[in-house]
This record gives structure tokens, sequence and C-alpha cells, in this order.
């Protein structure tokens, strides 16, 4: 009988792997980290493993806990020789707007909550069992000192984590008690229900009556800046509509604020630029470094191909654990130099693509540029680039800046404007209009093609919102 043979069949398949490198992988995980971060792993390594030292070139200066604040205000001999960017250095631009406190001034150490308690137990207004409803209610404000939630819901919370009842009744007494706090307006449910607390708090004039009238039965068309309507519809003059709109404006819309001044996060936040640039003005030339004290590394003497190893069979634990150590110290070494080569090889790529802004500090000089850009100079991937800029900043003689600012395309790939130039015409045509008949859209793009600078309304509109600018209507002055 014969043999039945089996169909023998090549196939030919194309397969697309990627397998990463981990000496990459660790590239791109320290350049994402800032300069304090690298800092700490630097510290890290040193502490972990004992193949790995830090090169100390003086004896004298061998304190690796200096901030780079430090280190260069130290290369100034005189206190007098300090540049004033370097001895006031400021994270703020010039646009940022300080809400006044009137006379409720920011506390460093307490929470607005903790104010409040203190205000409403040292009054005498809550007593011992009113508490910690009080707590509750308060610790449902936020930042601008609003309730966020339905006293309903607060009862609820208080049942379930306090396994407390608090009729809703009680917590209403206790509620008109916080809103009777200073700063009028603490407690308000929303901004009308805000304007209302504190023009009850004024001495009754004209224009306050007028004022509390409009908050109270007029508030849509006063929110939406639809004047003649207004005025016909609280029947008030020309005259004084003006004086009660004067007084409503005097309110403070964000009264918590006045208690706790910027939110924590703000008040500590400390930026550390990674960067440092130098404008010489006689040679127009730059010079830019990377900030910080990480100290030149290399590997341990005994740890050393020529050191303890050769003495010790070649399988030993020992030895094993000498070449684990002295390849893991080379190759942190490696990272750290890769690190300051491509954070280097970026920075001055920056420079020279945004040379104007370093020279004048104006962002309207800022020039389109994308990520490409920096490719095309360095050679680097896109998101080797992408990884090194994000969360870092740069020091200029004009201020400390995020390196992302001067990422920034065209509104039209035929148009060689940034969109911080058209931000800035923007910003100087909006400012110069007439606040009795503010400009459209339609007339800003106009103003903006006056000036070279052709975009659609639909961008223009796009640009004045990242302005944080409303409407025409609602930029109207009565």
């Amino acid at each position: 009988m014969p043999r039945s043979t089996e169909n023998i069949r090549q196939e030919l398949q194309q397969r697309l792997q990627q397998r990463l490198n981990p000496q990459n992988v660790a590239l791109g995980r320290v350049l994402e980290m800032n300069t304090p971060e690298f800092e700490d792993e630097v510290r890290r390594q040193l502490d972990d493993n004992p193949a790995l030292e830090a090169i100390i070139p003086n004896e004298n200066n061998n304190d690796f806990d200096e901030s780079s604040e430090q280190l260069q205000l130290a290369d100034y001999g005189d206190a007098d020789d300090v540049p004033p960017y370097l001895s006031n250095a400021s994270n703020n631009s010039s646009d940022d707007r300080h809400i006044e406190a009137a006379s409720f001034a920011a506390d460093d150490n307490r929470s607005m909550g903790e104010i409040l308690m203190e205000r409403l137990t040292s009054d005498g207004a809550i007593n011992d069992n009113q508490r910690m409803p009080a707590s509750y209610i308060i610790g449902n404000l936020d930042e601008n000192g609003y309730l966020t939630r339905p006293l309903a819901d607060i009862a609820d919370d208080i049942a379930m984590s306090e396994g407390l009842y608090v009729d809703t009744d009680e917590l209403a007494k206790i509620f008109e008690e916080i809103r009777e706090l200073d700063p009028a307006g603490i407690g308000a449910v929303d901004l009308r229900d805000c304007l209302l607390l504190q023009l009850d708090r004024k001495a009754a004039s004209k224009p306050v009556l007028d004022a509390r009238r409009i908050v109270d039965n007029h508030f849509d068309l006063f929110s939406k800046k639809h004047f003649d309507r207004l005025a016909a519809a609280a029947q008030l003059s020309r005259q004084e509509l003006e004086d009660a709109l004067s007084v409503i404006q005097s309110l403070n819309p964000k009264p918590g604020l006045a208690i706790e001044g910027p939110s924590s996060s703000d008040r500590t936040q400390h930026v550390v630029p990674d960067f440092a640039v130098d404008y010489d003005s006689e040679n127009d030339s730059f010079a830019i470094s990377l900030t910080g004290h990480i100290p030149e590394l290399t590997v341990e003497e005994s740890f050393r191909a020529d050191g303890e190893e050769k003495n010790l069979p070649r399988e030993s634990s020992a030895a094993t654990f000498i070449r684990t150590q002295r390849r893991s110290a080379q190759d942190f070494i490696k990272l750290a130099q890769q690190r300051t080569a491509t954070l280097l090889a970026i920075g001055k790529a920056i420079v020279n693509l945004q040379r104007p802004f370093f020279v004048s500090g104006d962002r309207a000089d800022i020039l389109p540029m994308v990520l490409r850009d920096v490719a095309a100079i360095t050679g680097l991937d896109l998101s080797v680039i992408s990884r090194a800029t994000s969360g870092k900043y740069v020091l200029t003689v004009h201020g400390i800046y995020p390196l992302k600012m001067f990422f920034n395309a065209t509104p039209d790939a035929d148009e060689q404007v940034s969109s911080h130039r058209i931000l800035a015409a923007m910003q100087h045509i909006i400012d110069g209009e007439d606040k009795h008949a503010p400009l459209s859209d339609n007339d800003i793009e106009l103003a903006l093609a006056a000036q070279g600078i052709k975009i659609a309304r639909r961008t223009v509109a796009k640009y004045r919102e990242r302005l944080g600018l409303p409407v025409a209507r609602l930029r109207r002055n009565f």
C-alpha cells in the first residue's frame, strides 16, 4: 500500500517589530526630568551604587546641596555686581494680574476654612454642638468662597461620616451665620447672590438701592450688558444707571480670594530654570548652559577593571558583584553625558531659531517654530525633543520662560506669523478700542489685515478666547 505523502508548503511572512533599547528607554526617562529631579536621581545613584562616585575638584567646594541660584550668585565678587535678573528673579510675566485683597490680608499658614472657623467661633455665633456641622459647610466652600453643594447633601455627608443626623433647618441657621462673616459675599451660592450679600452691607443710597434692584431683578440683562434695555426695565436715566453700575463694579466677585489669596499650589510653586542664556551685546553672541549642580561622575577606583576583580576568581559572587556594579555605573555615567549633550543641542537650536526674542525679550518677536524645526537642526527624533522640553524653563536677562512657550505653529500655512505676534497685535487692538463701541471679530480681522496679518474671522475668535476676552457686546462699557 503506497505511503501517503504530506504536502509541504513554504510561506513567506513579513512582520515589523520594534524593540526598544533599554539605554534609549532610560535616556527618555532622564530627559523628562527637570534639574531638581535629575539632581535627586544623581544623589540616589551615588547612594545606591558603590561603584559610582562624584569627582570633587576642590576640597573647599564640595557642597552638593547648593542651589543653582547660589552657584550663579557665587560667580560675582560683590553683591553690587549681581545683575537684577538673578537677585530678583521673577516667575511672573508682565501681564500677570494680581487680585487686591482689600483689608483682608492673605494668611500664608492657614487655609480659608481655618480662618472662617476661627472667626465664626470667636464671635460666639455658634455653640459647641454646631461647630462640626459648620466645619462641613465651610469645607464645601470653593476657593472663591461659594457654597458648591446643597445643604441637604451636606446633611447626608454628616450622617454617613459622623453617624449624626442634623436637620437641614439647623444647617440653614448655621449657614446664615457663615454668610454674615467678613468679607461680605462669603457663603454665596452664585455670583448674583454674592453681589447681593455685599450690597446689603453697604450704606443705603440712591446708587446702592438702584444697584441692588438691578442685580435682584434684572441680573440677566446686566450680565449680558444690554444696557439700553436695562435702563428701560429699571426705569433709570443714563446717569442713574451709570452710578448704579459703578457701585456694582466696585464689588468683589471672588471674596474667598480676599482671605486665602492665591491658591496654595500657586504660593508654593517655585520654578527652577534648567537652562541659562546669556547675551553678549558687544559680540552679538549667546552662551547657553545647563543650570543645577550635577557633579562629574566616574567609576570608583576599586571597581575599575584593573582593581580588586583581577585578584578574585571570575565566577565568584564578589567578582560578579563588582562587574555588575561597574557596568551599572558606566551606564549611568553615559546616560548623564547623553542627557547633557541632548539638552544643550536642543537649547542651542531653540536660541538660534528664536534669536530675536532672546535679544529683545518681547513675546511678539517669537517666530513660528515646531518640533520639526528643532529636529532639522539637531537630527534628534521628535519624541526626544518633546520629552526634553516638557516642563523645562530657561533663564534669560528678561526673565524665566517655559521652553514650550517657543513652540507655536502658524495659523495659516501660507503665513509666517507666530501665534505670539498675533496675540500681541490683537491685545493692542482691543486695548485701544472704543469701550463704548467695541470692535467685532470682523473689525479685528480687518485691523489685523492692515498690519499684514491675514487670518480668518473664526481664527480671530479662537485667539480672542485665548486672551480670555469676551465678544464685543460683553466688552462694552455703558
